[in-house]
């Protein structure tokens, strides 16, 4: 009798064991926190644009990432501006720049480590319409402790450009 419930225990426990495994492992990244620029760990390659937020605060739930971001203005004052992203593969709208809509989906990586906000914004240009696709994808290093975004954007000779911007978690 002992064992025949020891036998029940075990596989009950195995089966509890089953069922947590892939929920642990594939649990998305929660990149919430203060984030302050660190520029000895971006790379901006060749570009001469460095438009970096100095600071990033970041929250987030199951459904959308909130990103408010302060970064300095050409008038030398801050400029504030927030962004909501939903998570669930849905296309979010935010402002951009001269009155424009950005359209942004985020997809998850397959371990739901990492994320990609893949971004189109259309506007208007010495009298033309045109559309600007661009990329980033945020992950997690030293423990959680830096935050870095790969940029992807065009480059003005038609290729692309592409940069990465560290965080620091304050």
């Amino acid at each position: 009798m002992k064992n025949n419930n020891f036998l029940k225990h075990r596989k009950l426990f195995a089966f509890f064991v089953l069922l947590l495994i892939p929920a642990g492992v594939f649990a998305q990244t929660n990149f919430s926190g203060t984030w302050a620029f660190n520029e000895s760990k971006s790379n901006f390659g060749e570009s001469q644009f460095r438009f970096a937020a100095t600071t990033m605060v970041v929250t987030q739930d199951d459904k959308v990432l909130t990103v408010e971001t302060t970064r300095p203005g050409q008038d030398g004052n801050e400029v504030k501006m927030t962004a909501k992203y939903n998570l669930d593969g849905t296309v979010s709208e935010n402002s951009g720049f001269n009155n424009t809509t950005r359209k942004s989906t985020v997809t998850w990586s397959a371990d739901k480590a990492s994320i990609t906000i893949a971004s189109t914004m259309t506007f208007d240009m010495n009298g033309e319409t045109r559309t600007m696709n661009s990329s980033q994808t945020w992950k997690l290093t030293e423990g959680g402790k830096l935050l870095l975004l790969d940029n992807v954007m065009p480059g003005r000779d038609g290729g692309e450009m592409k940069t990465t911007v560290a965080y620091d978690k304050k």
